[in-house]
């Protein structure tokens, strides 16, 4: 297995550490671990560029540390520390060492390793509350920067008939073929891809991945999603919700729901 770099930040307000998982996650880390007094991120070995951090680092007020770590005590750190998110009575997701959750309308069984998605991050929590408001019976989806496949397989939960779920890790889509796996989902196909393809139209879109990602490909989406179709999209930090309200509305959407949770926000669009 492959070794993974961990950089250990203290002193870090909760608004700052939801800015630092943001800028962290652009330069390559793909998984957080979040408590009281320090924030933990991961990158894999190869991708880690100490000079870069350090200087990123450098611009913010707190103490860091970092050190190296085996992917399987990485893993075995999230099954310690991993609990159950549970939405209000729509969803709740475990992982499969945990007692069934049965006074919910979906269950969804993680195991997130080093992939993004298990709903403990707030932009995750948003798209699953911002999917609740939709109809996804005999629907088509895509789901663009699958992570651990969770939304993916809500969706085929909600009814989904084709879902399309993408990811530009290998891990990721390791990770979210097993997910789907334990969760007998079978209307999914999981492809590794960095891009949308310009063939296929969809009914819902789902991308919850970064600004600079969601505002390249906002064209894209929208001409990939059928006439009455939703695009839903995340991680996205509220002093961002100007610029990304002008954007959606450059590219000919219109703002139907909007979601807030700790310092980030969530969008369901449609074509106007």
């Amino acid at each position: 297995m492959n070794n993974y770099i961990q950089i250990s930040i203290q002193n870090n307000t909760s608004v700052q550490t939801e800015v630092l998982i943001a800028i962290l996650s652009e330069s390559g880390f793909e998984g957080f671990e979040e408590n009281e007094e320090t924030l933990n991120a991961f990158i894999p070995e190869e991708k880690f560029d100490e000079i870069e951090i350090r200087e990123t680092l450098s611009q913010f007020d707190v103490k860091f540390s970092i050190h190296t770590i085996k992917q399987k005590n990485w893993n075995e750190e999230w099954e310690k520390s991993f609990e159950p998110v549970i939405i209000e009575n729509f969803c709740a997701i475990r992982a499969n060492f945990h007692t069934p959750i049965s006074n919910v309308e979906h269950e969804i069984i993680i195991t997130p390793k080093m992939s993004f998605g298990t709903g403990h991050h707030a932009t995750t929590f948003l798209m699953i509350k911002a999917m609740q408001e939709i109809d996804f019976i005999n629907k088509s989806i895509l789901d663009f920067g699958t992570g651990t496949g969770v939304l993916s397989i809500l969706a085929e939960k909600l009814g989904a008939t084709k879902i399309f779920a993408i990811d530009n890790d290998d891990w990721s889509i390791e990770n979210a073929k097993e997910n789907m796996e334990v969760n007998h989902s079978s209307n999914i196909i999981v492809q590794k891809n960095d891009h949308i393809d310009a063939v296929s139209k969809y009914d819902v879109i789902l991308a919850n991945i970064n600004k600079h990602v969601i505002l390249a490909h906002l064209g894209k989406m929208k001409q990939q999603l059928t006439s009455q179709g939703v695009l839903i999209i995340s991680g996205l930090l509220e002093q961002d919700a100007v610029e990304i309200k002008l954007e959606v509305q450059k590219h000919g959407f219109e703002e139907k729901r909007f979601f807030s949770k700790d310092g980030w926000i969530c969008f369901i669009l449609e074509i106007k």
